[in-house]
């Protein structure tokens, strides 16, 4: 079965907590720190496999789950990092998280790591100093990435073939190439994509039929609608009409407003027309009259075939493989343009990665958690109107992940990490005193250590 769209959640996994273990031998009396650091949790990998055509499967299984890490134990070991998770798709496939584009797939055997494992924690071994000889601190392990992703299959291919139904681009699909479609006298006989490679003088076209259309595609009637995105990416598009239309002209008409309304990008792309089963007709004037027509109201080169009686094919077969050529010579010049533009000047990802910012929020004390007052102190909420100072930016955020609040220990250092990096003089700056409520990561906590 044949299925081009899957939604799935994606979780890669989390990180293994640091241990906190201290070393004990005989006749050692106080050993040193030695707990070891947790392990990396797996990454969710996609890889583009040319044998898989579908993402039927991901329907029946909706969650794609990588390894948790293993926690560091004591004798400075360190937990076992996960194993990731390489999920295969077929080549084509678009992974979405929202409306954002994680990746396009597009070429065989291409991976991208769609979600990251989350770091494994610092064991209290990691803190030992000249100064900290015995630290009771260990770090949690990160949560790997986990979010709804969306799977889009869009078919990769030379040629798009475009018609109305049974206007002969299942048989001409089935004679130039390998591919087997169903073929059969009514209406839609395809109902899904078809591919097929044809081969042609010391080149070969990979060439993509879809339903046929009808009018009203665009908009949703018929098959077609859902099976447009399938020739988006084609370099060429084959127009198929039946010589025995009452009217070609209107034929042509039809399927280019259908596929302007659906895409002006996909309308604008090189196009062919062929018109089909000219076996059926002996009188080659009527012929040569259904292409004047056609002349008159389009500037594209038509062709008249018979696919079941081998006539023309080879004839639309070069024109095709010389207009893909083409545009892909094109489109290489435009790639070749863009790359000459004057680059952006930008922060390094250094930069980025340590750029943080502090931001006052005002709240009711009764509506804050009720950990962020005190952690081990008085848990009497206040009704008054406070002031959270909100912190953000990737490093500072990474840090108040993988802190263990629960550990005072633990909440000191990242103190400290803020301390260090400026954070703690600008909220100072910024008003706010030993018993303020600082957030990071959703978590929060009282800008000093409060004795209660």
């Amino acid at each position: 079965m044949f299925a081009d769209n899957a939604e799935v959640l994606v979780s890669a996994g989390d990180g293994g907590n640091g241990a906190v273990s201290f070393r004990k031998e005989k006749y050692i009396d106080k050993g040193g720190p030695d707990g070891g650091d947790g392990g990396r949790g797996g990454d969710v990998i996609f890889v583009a496999d040319q044998n898989v055509n579908t993402l039927i499967d991901f329907r029946y299984k909706p969650e794609l789950k990588a390894e948790n890490g293993g926690a560091g134990t004591k004798r400075d070991r360190r937990g076992r990092s996960g194993e990731p998770l390489y999920v295969k798709v077929p080549v084509g496939t678009i992974i979405r998280r929202d409306d954002e584009i994680l990746a396009d797939l597009t070429e065989i055997g291409q991976e991208v790591v769609v979600a990251h494992g989350g770091d494994g924690g610092f064991g209290n071994a990691h803190f030992k100093s000249s100064t900290r000889q015995t630290p009771r601190v260990a770090e949690l392990g990160e949560k790997g990435e986990k979010f709804a992703a969306k799977l889009e299959l869009k078919l990769l291919a030379d040629v798009g073939l475009v018609g109305f139904p049974n206007a002969g681009k299942s048989t001409f699909l089935s004679v130039v190439t390998s591919a087997k479609p169903e073929i059969a006298d009514y209406a839609f006989t395809t109902l899904t994509p078809n591919l097929g490679v044809a081969d042609i003088d010391e080149t070969s076209l990979l060439i993509a039929d879809i339903p046929g259309l009808i009018e009203g595609a665009s908009e949703g009637k018929g098959l077609g609608d859902a099976f447009l995105k399938h020739i988006e990416r084609t370099s060429v598009i084959l127009h198929l009409i039946d010589v025995l239309s009452d009217d070609v002209a209107d034929a042509y008409r039809k399927i280019r407003t259908e596929l302007e309304k659906y895409s002006p990008e996909l309308a604008a792309k090189p196009e062919i027309i062929a018109l089909t089963k000219i076996d059926a007709l002996n009188d080659e004037e009527i012929i040569a009259m259904q292409s004047t027509a056609l002349s008159e109201v389009t500037s594209s080169p038509v062709f008249a075939i018979s696919s079941s009686a081998h006539k023309g094919t080879t004839e639309v077969l070069r024109a095709l493989a010389s207009a893909v050529e083409e545009h892909k010579k094109q489109t290489a010049e435009e790639i070749t343009e863009e790359e000459l533009e004057i680059p952006v000047i930008s922060l390094s990802d250094k930069q980025l990665d340590e750029a943080w910012q502090v931001e006052k929020v005002p709240v009711i004390a009764s509506e804050a958690k009720q950990s962020t007052v005190d952690r081990h102190g008085d848990k009497s909420p206040r009704d008054d109107e406070v002031v959270v100072f909100v912190v953000t930016g990737p490093k500072i955020e990474k840090f108040a992940r993988r802190t263990d609040f629960e550990n005072p220990h633990g909440l000191n250092r990242l103190r400290d990490i803020m301390r260090k990096m400026g954070i703690m003089h600008e909220l100072t700056r910024q008003g706010a005193t030993g018993d303020s409520i600082i957030q990071i990561a959703g978590q929060e906590f009282t800008m000093l250590e409060v004795d209660r």
